[in-house]
């Protein structure tokens, strides 16, 4: 469909004004919004983290298809909760306490929503209380923990042994990263996986879902 390939490429090349205008088109077409996530808006975020990966894509390349994704995701959320659809799988994601850098952890966000998930973005400077809080009430199955300073990385410990206090982590999977972050440091903590990059994330969830 015409509509659909507008907002592939409209995704690939990070417009969000064309993003949301195909959309639309593709809507008053008929197309359903779960099949516009499925068949055309995950395999663009697809590309564009293989295009990443391949470093014809950067920082400003993917903040730019992320933000043309969630124009056509903001249009289509509404219908979706109207009509009881649901996208399969949801994840919490924030920066942990103390640390306010959000860059990397919103880029990793909308290549998740990209990849067909539902993402809740608790934001940055998140306690491990907000992060338990979360699981309680949203009960996602997987949450992404994002440091970029070596000295805010124990607060990625702090919050998933809250998890346990709370009775709570082995509901959810714990997924780490941020610059300084390792999968040593991964396994140090207790963490359920690690990724260095927003691509990767999206592989390492899909992975854990045995997709």
């Amino acid at each position: 469909m015409a509509q659909s390939n507008e907002l592939y490429d409209a995704i690939l090349n990070g417009d969000a004004k064309k993003a949301l205008a195909a959309t639309q088109a593709a809507l008053a077409a008929g197309t359903a919004p779960l099949e516009l996530i499925s068949e055309t808006m995950v395999p663009a975020m697809d590309e564009v983290g293989r295009l990443f990966e391949a470093e014809e894509y950067f920082v400003p390349e993917l903040l730019l298809a992320g933000r043309a994704m969630r124009s056509a995701l903001d249009v289509l959320r509404p219908l979706m909760t109207a009509s009881g659809e649901k996208l399969s799988t949801r994840i919490v994601i924030g920066t942990v306490k103390g640390d306010l850098h959000d860059i990397g952890k919103n880029i990793v966000g909308s290549m998740l929503e990209g990849g067909g998930f539902e993402v809740i973005d608790l934001g940055a400077d998140v306690s491990p209380e907000k992060f338990v809080a979360a699981v309680e009430e949203r009960k996602p199955q997987f949450v992404c923990l994002s440091a970029l300073l070596t000295v805010t990385m124990p607060a990625m410990k702090t919050t998933i042994d809250a998890l346990k206090t709370a009775g709570l982590r082995t509901q959810v999977k714990v997924l780490i990263g941020g610059a300084p972050v390792t999968m040593q440091y991964a396994n140090e903590i207790g963490a359920d996986g690690y990724s260095e990059n927003a691509s990767g994330a999206v592989s390492l969830v899909k992975s854990l879902l045995g997709v």
